[in-house]
């Protein structure tokens, strides 16, 4: 969520409609960008796997593997923040 709940704060506007996509995933990497230099400066040599989520892990599995519900009419491909969401 970051230190200041910066992820939560840009998850509702996106959700609102009050900022883009290219918004959230720019909050989104440089979250992700302090907290893996925070490991690093902590002397974690090796980086553990999915320490970041937009909203729910196993939401994150789901898209990962693929096992969309059929009524998301997911067609193949990357899962976009519309369908991802919309899980």
């Amino acid at each position: 969520m970051g230190p200041k709940r910066e992820l939560k704060f840009a998850l509702e506007s996106f959700w609102d409609g009050k900022s883009s996509a290219e918004e959230l995933k720019q909050v989104a990497a440089n979250l992700r960008l302090s907290i893996w230099k925070q490991m690093a400066d902590a002397g974690i040599q090796h980086i553990p796997s999915n320490t970041f989520s937009y909203y729910d892990q196993v939401l994150d599995t789901t898209a990962m593997l693929g096992a969309v519900p059929d009524r998301y009419k997911w067609t193949g491909g990357e899962i976009g923040f519309d369908i991802y969401f919309s899980m």
